[in-house]
């Protein structure tokens, strides 16, 4: 697929930080997550700058704005936590994830919950060109890194766990 780097956010698609707020407080978000592996099969994590999961490693991602299609949201998404602009990216649907947390983007008072569309994809990432903004460093994990790290977000864990997808319902 390529993908081309959309424009800007329009100002009428962002909430103030009230408005925001209150949406988090009511109601599931809906983000996309990336699992980046590059040419040998490590992953790619970031340490989270920001609540929720601050100070975790965890996969880039972000969350998708009304209006926004699914497709604008993913190239917006490559180049906000990637400064990926147009590439011939690999990709794959890995599924849909829930993850619940006890604070949110302003702290704590509140839950977030979010409702995940995963993505791999494909990539080679030079870890000191990588935008800074949501994540204070980058680094390569294997997969027996990643899930035997404390370190690493329990959320991002599950992308390579069983029975971990919100669309994978089991009914007995």
């Amino acid at each position: 697929m390529v993908f081309e780097k959309p424009e800007i956010v329009p100002d009428e698609l962002m909430l103030s930080v009230d408005s925001f707020r209150e949406v988090v407080k009511s109601t599931p978000l809906i983000s996309v997550d990336l699992v980046v592996k590059d040419s040998i099969g490590r992953i790619l994590l970031g340490k989270r700058v920001n609540p929720p999961a601050q100070g975790f490693w965890f996969v880039p991602g972000g969350r998708i704005f009304k209006g926004e299609e699914v497709n604008h949201a993913f190239s917006r998404i490559l180049g906000s936590e990637l400064d990926v602009s147009s590439s011939e990216i690999k990709t794959a649907f890995l599924g849909v994830y829930q993850h619940f947390y006890d604070d949110n983007f302003a702290g704590t008072g509140f839950s977030t919950h979010y409702v995940v569309l995963c993505y791999e994809v494909h990539l080679e990432c030079l870890l000191n060109k990588l935008p800074l903004d949501q994540h204070s460093e980058y680094r390569w994990f294997t997969k027996l890194e990643l899930l035997n790290d404390m370190e690493v977000h329990s959320h991002s864990k599950w992308y390579f766990q069983e029975n971990k997808q919100a669309d994978n319902i089991i009914l007995s």
